[in-house]
């Protein structure tokens, strides 16, 4: 407990004179990790300020951003450091650039080269600091995470990590599958990209439409390579479809030669050009309006104006007219 209060002591005797800090007491520390298949999260959050937090999204490193819904830290320049350790003399902060502060929300989020250097300096005893000096009369103004319990959470975070999809929408939305060989059929590397992408649409409904759109090199006349283009469109469309994507959901496109990416005038560059561009897209669901059924009106009766008589009516007589009934 006394080494404790001593390490405090010092952090405290370091800070640059004035400083105005935003830290969470060191008993009352607790790292959050959260998350699912898209993204994980390991946060601490920091007693009248916000959170540190450390996100990464599926296919991505991690990067460091710090939150606030109201930034007392205010707008602008900010110094980003791995500071040392009270307990742990003759080491030196390390500095790790500038970042460029918003007035709330997500103030800043750090390259994943600060984030790599900001996580093992923590593993280390270090703390994570970002500080200004933009307060009043240029009063400095910093927030620290602490490096209390950062080695158990990061361990749970790492675990999360392990369960994320090997990319995200934004590197998923649009790729494309070569045909190197010069044939229609998905090689081996294809195959895994198109799993890949099931895998995300399967983790996403929300994406709910694919464009193929087939290219040739300009080998051959410009009819066989059309016809080139459609039918490796058209194996790509097929292997979507025998993994549960609905026809309903796939376009298909194909453009033969029209279209390269790079200049026909190498074995390795009209390789390039042989492929399907893939795009994903979320495309909202118009619901068709529900009919009701038309009700039938029922039958009009024709009023009956006088007196109703109340016994049977006689037939009329017939034969000649004027004649009596018997």
């Amino acid at each position: 407990m006394r080494q404790r209060y001593l390490a405090l002591l010092t952090l405290f005797a370091s800070l640059p004179a004035g400083a105005l800090t935003f830290q969470t007491r060191m008993e009352n520390i607790a790292w959050k990790v959260e998350g699912d298949q898209f993204e994980c999260r390991l946060s601490q959050p920091i007693e009248g300020f916000g959170s540190g937090t450390f996100v990464r999204r599926a296919g991505e490193q991690p990067v460091f951003q710090l939150r606030s819904d109201s930034n007392v830290l205010g707008a602008g320049t900010a110094s980003l450091l791995a500071a040392a350790a009270p307990w742990q003399p003759g080491r030196g902060d390390i500095n790790l650039g500038n970042v460029r502060m918003a007035r709330s929300g997500v103030l800043f989020s750090s390259s994943q080269g600060q984030a790599s250097r900001l996580i093992n300096g923590l593993l280390d005893g270090r703390s994570t600091i970002v500080r200004n000096y933009t307060g009043e009369a240029g009063r400095p103004m910093e927030v620290r995470v602490l490096p209390v319990s950062f080695a158990k959470a990061y361990n749970d975070y790492q675990v999360c990590a392990g369960k994320l999809l090997p990319m995200n929408y934004d590197q998923v939305r649009q790729t494309q599958v070569g045909f190197p060989g010069g044939g229609i059929e998905l090689d081996a590397a294809a195959k895994a990209r198109l799993d890949v992408i099931l895998d995300y649409m399967k983790a996403d409904p929300t994406v709910n439409h694919v464009e193929l759109n087939g290219h040739s090199d300009n080998s051959g006349n410009r009819l066989a390579n059309r016809d080139l283009s459609r039918r490796r469109a058209l194996a790509v469309a097929d292997y979507f479809k025998a993994n549960g994507v609905p026809e309903e959901q796939i376009t298909v496109r194909f453009h033969g030669e029209r279209y390269p990416l790079a200049k026909n005038n190498s074995a390795s560059n009209r390789a390039r050009n042989r492929r399907v561009n893939i795009e994903l897209d979320r495309v909202a669901v118009v619901e068709k309006p529900v009919e009701k059924p038309v009700e039938q009106a029922a039958p009009v009766v024709a009023p009956v104006s006088g007196p109703v008589p109340a016994g049977p009516v006689a037939a009329p007589a017939s034969g000649v007219p004027g004649a009596k009934a018997p």
